[in-house]
């Protein structure tokens, strides 16, 4: 008996070691992985990555632009003098050119909206006044806000992955899904496969004016503005007229020593629509319609594309206030793969995104060579998707739209486990959703 009271006692000693060395329970990603939280801190990133990939050159950044504008303005000049009813008679034919135009024009104007980005992080060159000048001329020449856009931009990197507070793509909660499509949450579990044309309305819909929803109604990012610490945000919401933009000041995404910046994005703004006016009032709506706001649309669908597949995989957690930190945070990006386009016109931006978030001051060109390095410190916590190269990052649209439509904790977590949630969808694809009591 005393026996089988010392073997019960040390069975239950048993339980509880494995209990305190597994507090979060059982984690599951879309694709039925363990999870199991970073335990890495950001000195061991900084640490390991070389020295001089921290150096920053303006020359050479100003370098790649002018390589840039080089192939705009080359692009602008070929289809100009030559694509033109003398040279090429038949319409259908100056029509393919005329888009095959728009799409090229799109990439090398991706490739500006890059380099500003850079200049908003910092990364361009040491100075930040030659930083920003660079930046506002770029971005405001792609009708983007650059001040504006640099500091909600900012609080995404402080905040990526957290469920409360990020800026980018923050993804829907079961709860609000469930309101989305009509249904109490507990019913979610339930639900037939979303009509793949309903799936594709709504990723064009996204590549189309995503970016823009963005700007005026902070479409996909956190929805909690109350909490702004100066109280602008009272009775303020995204959407339409909610208050909520990258436009006026008063806007809760800024604090009130922001307005002189705001002002100055919104400047920006203005110089060139009206140059864009001047233009349209010379050569005709229609030529401006083509030669600039086709390729423009072509920049605004890299851009969401990009970010989308940057934060929207499987394999990513989110963390609620409890379990997040920045380390664990950063670690909920994903590198992805777009060969010569990703790595030479966009600046390797989608195959360096994780070492990004560590270390947003790292210029472009010792991203690969930095990335490298922090690989072994992340160990299974660095994340790419690199299969099939860059027909697997556009194929990654759809299949990140079919299984990452909300998230949810896992069916095994308990204690802050509760607190790391994971995609879930309603096609039967990867983890399927946690089933719940139906209430009365």
């Amino acid at each position: 008996m005393a026996s089988e009271q010392a073997n019960e006692t040390i069975t239950e000693r048993e339980v509880a070691k494995v209990e305190d060395q597994d507090p979060y329970g059982k984690l599951l990603d879309t694709y039925g992985n363990e999870f199991k939280l970073p335990d890495f801190t950001i000195k061991q990133i900084r640490d390991a990555i070389p020295p001089h990939c921290f150096e920053r050159s303006g020359l050479r950044g100003f370098a790649y632009i002018a390589r840039d504008t080089f192939l705009l303005a080359s692009t602008f000049y070929l289809w100009y003098n030559y694509v033109t009813p003398s040279n090429v008679p038949s319409k259908t034919l100056r029509f393919v050119l005329w888009a095959i135009y728009g799409f090229t024009q799109g990439l090398f104007g991706t490739g500006i909206w890059v380099i500003a980005h850079e200049c908003g992080h910092q990364s361009f060159s040491p100075s930040k006044t030659l930083n920003d000048i660079t930046g506002w001329v770029l971005h405001s020449a792609l009708l983007v806000p650059y001040f504006s856009w640099k500091i909600s931009h900012g609080k995404h990197h402080k905040s990526t992955g957290h469920m409360e507070r990020d800026m980018v793509f923050l993804p829907k909660t079961r709860e609000v899904y469930a309101g989305r499509v009509r249904r109490r949450v507990e019913e979610i579990s339930e639900l037939t496969e979303e009509a793949p044309l309903v799936t594709a309305l709504v990723l064009i819909g996204r590549q189309l004016i995503g970016w823009p929803m963005y700007l005026l109604q902070n479409k996909t990012g956190h929805d909690n503005h109350e909490r702004q610490s100066e109280g602008r945000g009272a009775g303020k919401r995204n959407g339409l007229m909610g208050g909520v933009n990258h436009f006026h000041p008063s806007s809760p995404l800024y604090d009130a020593k922001d307005a002189k910046y705001i002002a100055l994005s919104d400047l920006g703004l203005g110089l060139a629509a009206l140059a864009l006016y001047e233009i349209a009032q010379s050569f005709g709506w229609g030529n401006l319609l083509v030669w600039y706001f086709v390729p423009y649309l072509w920049v605004n669908h890299w851009l969401v594309a990009i970010t989308y597949l940057q934060h929207t995989d499987g394999s990513l957690p989110h963390y609620g206030n409890k379990s997040w930190s920045f380390t664990r945070g950063a670690a909920s990006t994903i590198d992805r793969e777009f060969g010569f386009i990703g790595r030479s016109l966009f600046h390797g931006i989608i195959e360096t995104h994780v070492l990004h978030h560590y270390v947003s001051t790292i210029p472009f060109y010792n991203a690969d060579e930095a990335s490298e390095a922090i690989k072994p410190v992340m160990g299974q916590h660095y994340r790419s998707n690199t299969e099939d190269g860059s027909f697997g990052f556009l194929k990654a649209l759809w299949s990140s739209a079919r299984w990452c439509q909300w998230v949810e904790e896992s069916q095994g977590a308990k204690g802050l486990g509760k607190d790391v949630v994971f995609y879930r969808n309603r096609n039967k694809l990867g983890v399927q959703p946690l089933k719940m009591e139906k209430s009365m």
